[in-house]
């Protein structure tokens, strides 16, 4: 049974989460509150691992809360339950494409989703945002004790230097890997 509603919840997820990996975010970030398969700090830890590691994010990110979940037969069901929709959609737009590419309606959708879909991952980096940079045990409910100064520190240079440099962005994955390390953070 759970094979099936894992399948069924990222099916639903495939369906809807228009716009790329990081659009996937609010949903798995429902389906925590729903199902409490995974924390929020965990959800952060898979948005890394899904990032830090080859293949599309939506579906790494599937792959890892079905491993999680289920094991092996629940990795295989989020990331087919996943991908499914995409390729019969891909399917049918390949089919059609042809008569509708140049329709005005076609192109007002295609403008109106943009924003839409913008929206959706910002809500999904201000959770990340959340997750990583408010403390989710303060010592106190003082406003500077609830910040995780570690990781803002981090973060500005970090963010600073991807900015400014435009590197790949593994090599500040790794940048942060050793960091975290060296520092215990």
């Amino acid at each position: 049974m759970i094979y099936l509603t894992l399948f069924l919840e990222f099916f639903k997820i495939g369906l809807f989460a228009v716009g790329g990996g990081l659009a996937t975010i609010p949903f798995l970030t429902d389906l925590a509150s729903k199902y409490n398969w995974y924390t929020t700090a965990e959800l952060t830890n898979m948005i890394a691992i899904s990032e830090s590691t080859p293949g599309p994010i939506g579906v790494n990110m599937a792959t890892y809360v079905g491993y999680t979940v289920g094991g092996i037969f629940g990795a295989i069901a989020t990331t087919i339950g996943l991908i499914t929709p995409s390729v019969i959609i891909i399917l049918i737009v390949a089919k059609v494409l042809t008569n509708i590419k140049d329709n005005p309606h076609v192109n007002n959708a295609f403008k109106a989703l943009r924003p839409a879909v913008t929206g959706l991952i910002a809500s999904a980096g201000f959770q990340v945002f959340q997750a990583a940079f408010i403390l989710l045990q303060p010592e106190s409910t003082e406003f500077f004790s609830i910040i995780n100064w570690p990781a803002i520190i981090l973060f500005i240079p970090l963010f600073i230097f991807q900015y400014k440099t435009n590197k790949h962005p593994i090599i500040v994955i790794a940048i942060a890997c050793i960091i975290g390390i060296v520092c215990k953070l």
